[in-house]
């Protein structure tokens, strides 16, 4: 990373400050944004051109959307691009209003300076409800001379099929593993933190492709002490170390039932875990258990449909405790079909 923050702190304690580090070390060129190397290649040859057409960014939370408009923004218009950039999330306004009222007014105006046009980020513009996204597709159109649109969001299918026509689609992907380790390396390193291997693989797998997820452990480990090791991640995280929620799912399949709801309970009054946040940690722990692909198959299969009940209101516990029954079922019919098999 091209930029250094100076330390004011004595040698070997940490920078706090009460700064938050995902504000801290968020990217200010498009040469810091990391992991997304082909999508900022094409983003810096439109800051080259000094052009470029409506953006439309997809892709999960924590993998560079923001901090890439911000970017173009900043390397576009200089120190001034404040005067020539708005941002609005979608999900605090989503009807049509925020159309007709603040990106309107804030497109028909021309551009300050020498700068050749604005550009407004709409945020989360999934958001928005469908009259709201109709209302946008034709202001897009009536002001390109003096402004361009960057859209934001998650889920790019939320995004009517005239607006995606209308800009250049890109798809930012979870961040792997080695990008999120070299950032935080530099972070540590930059922060006076000695961060243990095995802490940072364990940040790694509790980011899930999040850069701000790991910014954020990475932080809230570092208050309890100036190194960093797995055991104060995992003192810090809303999370159940891999290896017991490997055991839970082992249990349950050995057809302990009582011994796998003990676990369970250990997952949800003692960590204080939510069901969705155990359904995802057994979904991840069944891709690495050795299995057979036919076992894993059912089983996933089973946890779609738990998740599906869970997200329509459905009570956690007793839906844990249906799938963990499954898997005991599963595990007591695959053992009795062994058993059967001619030696």
């Amino acid at each position: 990373m091209s930029e250094q923050h100076e330390s004011t702190a004595p040698a070997g304690e940490p920078l706090y400050g009460g700064e938050i580090w995902i504000e801290k070390y968020r990217p200010r060129t498009l040469d810091e944004v990391v992991g997304q190397d082909e999508i900022i290649e094409r983003l810096k040859s439109y800051v080259r051109m000094r052009n470029l057409p409506h953006l439309l960014f997809s892709g999960p939370p924590g993998v560079g959307k923001t901090a890439s408009a911000i970017c173009i923004a900043r390397e576009l218009f200089g120190e001034g691009w404040q005067s020539n950039f708005i941002e609005l999330n979608a999900s605090d306004e989503r009807g049509i209003d925020i159309v007709r009222n603040k990106i309107k007014n804030f497109a028909r105006t021309s551009p300050l300076g020498d700068a050749e046009f604005k550009i407004i980020f709409l945020d989360e513009a999934d958001a928005l409800t469908a009259d709201a996204q109709s209302a946008l597709r034709r202001t897009m159109e009536m002001y390109t001379k003096t402004c361009r649109f960057i859209l934001s969001c998650n889920y790019s299918s939320k995004i009517i099929e005239p607006i995606q026509s209308r800009c250049a689609v890109y798809r930012f992907k979870p961040l792997s593993d080695e990008a999120i380790s070299r950032r935080l390396r530099y972070v540590a390193q930059e922060e006076g933190i000695e961060l243990t291997e095995s802490a940072l693989g364990a940040i790694v797998y509790l980011a899930r492709g999040d850069m701000r997820r790991a910014l954020n452990a990475l932080q809230a480990a570092a208050m309890l002490g100036n190194t960093v090791d797995e055991q104060s991640v995992w003192q810090v995280a809303s999370a159940a170390r891999p290896e017991e929620v490997h055991e839970l799912v082992r249990t349950a399949l050995s057809g302990d039932f009582r011994r796998a709801r003990e676990q369970l309970d250990h997952f949800l009054m003692e960590l204080g875990l939510s069901g969705e946040d155990v359904l995802i940690q057994i979904y991840r722990a069944l891709g690495e258990l050795n299995i057979s692909e036919r076992l894993k198959v059912e089983l996933m299969d089973h946890i779609g449909e738990i998740d599906f009940r869970m997200s329509e209101g459905a009570n956690e516990r007793i839906q844990l405790d249906a799938l963990l029954a499954h898997f005991v079922w599963v595990g007591t019919r695959s053992k009795g079909t062994r058993s059967k098999e001619p030696s």
